[in-house]
């Protein structure tokens, strides 16, 4: 394969309770024995496909299916979106105590760490081995395996991420890909002189800087900077300054440390100033305080969030006015529309900006044993379809901004075209895309075992009582920290009973 790159899998929330855990583990066993993995031989079955697909992404997957059923006609695939990921996490669980489970679904490595817990993810190194031959319904025959073509395709550090369990088997196939992007509000910071911050240091100030430029102006109505994940903020941290946060062996909870305790006061601090708010604080994602363009709405200039969530980073057209304030007509005397401001698109700040860190984020998928062989078959050659093929792959990306998971996506004169216009709020997409592909080397691993949902939950909850409560009277603030994060570690030590 092509050389390596660092890779992250950005964990995401929830967490079961540990008599779910119990459960999930014992019912599991009645999947182990799953009838024995063949190629698929034309067979009429179905393949049921969990995912968290919106109406635009699903749209994308319905155009793509009768291209996949011109080659199988006989596989059905029945795909239904289940909510966010901590909701498609728990109704896997809570199928698998009842011993059912779909046949394929959109997993985060934590996701599938719970699964194994079950022992009910099938591991696809035998699938991609295989040389045996399927025929297609025009008569013509693939590969039930990845070719090398195929996987020498794969970008390395996303293919490497199904092998990241400690056996070196491989659990699942990327899909697609996202991560964390700083959006800022470039006409702001273009009409203030103000500079990118590259590092936390510039940002704070940044931030000073705005509320110095709202405040002369009796604004007291800004955050500068919304940060929409509080966990990602916190784990980011721990990787950037070299912290510790977790181990998937030993001791698991390795974040109560003096440098991650102080960062969170110096941020508490920029909370206490007004500097910044979370997507918990603020009562939503941060996002519409980053689009907000009415006289007395709230506002941030900066916001920090995925990659993928472009379109909801971008304001709505309105009217357009001349100076003197009358509206602007077009030549039928219709009012001209345009963006109340662009927004520009960088890579989030760093402790050292020689040495970037930035959370991978984006769904992978994960196949599961079946007693019907022929139902693991079929739900294999849709994931290799899913994964495999250029056009699906590059209409995802267009569509809402996930980076694909195959560099020939890049050759494809659609999508290059669609890079090439990276530039403007009509094209942010491409642009936060553009800025995926740059930082490659920046992404990193963090561990996955049955438990690290759970760390991720709690440093945010973490994050935010840190900001949101007071210490107690004559207690410093470094304690009542310390405190925190002390009852944190606990709460999972205890609920995981490590």
């Amino acid at each position: 394969m092509k050389t390596s790159k660092k890779l992250l899998c950005g964990l995401l929330a929830g967490v079961l309770t540990v008599g779910s855990v119990s459960g999930l583990a014992a019912c599991g066993d009645r999947q182990v024995n799953a009838g024995a993995i063949e190629a698929y031989n034309g067979s009429e079955i179905t393949v049921t496909f969990y995912h968290t697909m919106g109406a635009n992404l699903q749209n994308v997957l319905n155009k793509y299916i009768p291209k996949f059923n011109e080659m199988y006609p006989n596989i059905t695939i029945e795909h239904s979106t289940m909510g966010d990921y901590p909701a498609l996490r728990d109704q896997i669980a809570t199928e698998l105590t009842g011993g059912n489970s779909p046949s394929i679904a959109y997993c985060y490595p934590d996701h599938v760490a719970l699964y194994n817990k079950a022992r009910a993810v099938l591991t696809l190194d035998d699938y991609i081995a295989s040389e045996e031959l399927v025929t297609k319904a025009d008569g013509t025959t693939e590969k039930m395996g990845f070719s090398q073509a195929q996987i020498d395709d794969f970008i390395d550090a996303y293919y490497e991420e199904g092998k990241a369990y400690g056996d070196n088997k491989m659990y699942t196939l990327p899909y697609t890909k996202s991560t964390e992007v700083l959006y800022y509000n470039k006409t702001y910071f273009a009409e203030n002189n103000l500079t990118v911050p590259t590092t936390w240091e510039e940002m704070e100030n940044v931030c000073k800087q705005i509320k110095d430029i709202e405040s002369a102006k009796e604004n007291n109505n800004v955050i500068p900077l919304g940060y929409d994940s509080e966990s990602n903020w916190f784990i980011t941290m721990t990787e950037q300054l070299g912290t510790p946060y977790t181990s998937a062996t030993g001791d698991h909870f390795l974040f109560n440390t003096a440098e991650n305790r102080a960062f969170v006061e110096k941020f508490r601090g920029w909370y206490e100033k007004g500097y910044v708010t979370t997507e918990e604080i603020s009562g939503g994602y941060t996002s519409d305080l980053f689009t907000a363009t009415g006289a007395s709405d709230l506002k941030c200039y900066m916001c920090i969030g995925s990659s993928a969530g472009a379109s909801y980073q971008c304001p709505d057209l309105a009217d357009k006015y001349d100076a003197d304030g009358n509206p602007v007509l077009d030549d039928n005397d219709q009012p001209v529309q345009d963006y109340p401001f662009e927004v520009g698109v960088a890579q989030i700040p760093q402790v050292n900006a020689s040495n970037p860190k930035v959370i991978q984020q984006g769904p992978s998928l994960c196949l599961f044993k079946k007693s019907n062989s022929q139902e693991m078959a079929a739900a294999w050659l849709f994931a290799k379809f899913l994964t495999t093929t250029v056009e699906l792959q590059a209409e995802v990306s267009m569509t809402n901004g996930y980076t694909p998971v195959i560099e020939s996506v890049q050759d494809n004169s659609v999508y290059a075209s669609f890079l090439a216009q990276a530039d403007g709020n009509q094209y942010l997409q491409a642009s936060c895309v553009k800025q995926t592909l740059a930082q490659m080397s920046a992404y990193y691993v963090s561990p996955a075992f049955n438990g690290s949902s759970a760390a991720r939950d709690e440093v945010g909850v973490l994050l935010q009582n840190c900001f949101l409560k007071a210490p107690a009277a004559g207690q410093s603030v470094a304690a009542f920290i310390e405190a925190q994060f002390k009852t944190s570690i606990n709460t999972l030590e205890y609920d995981y009973g490590f």
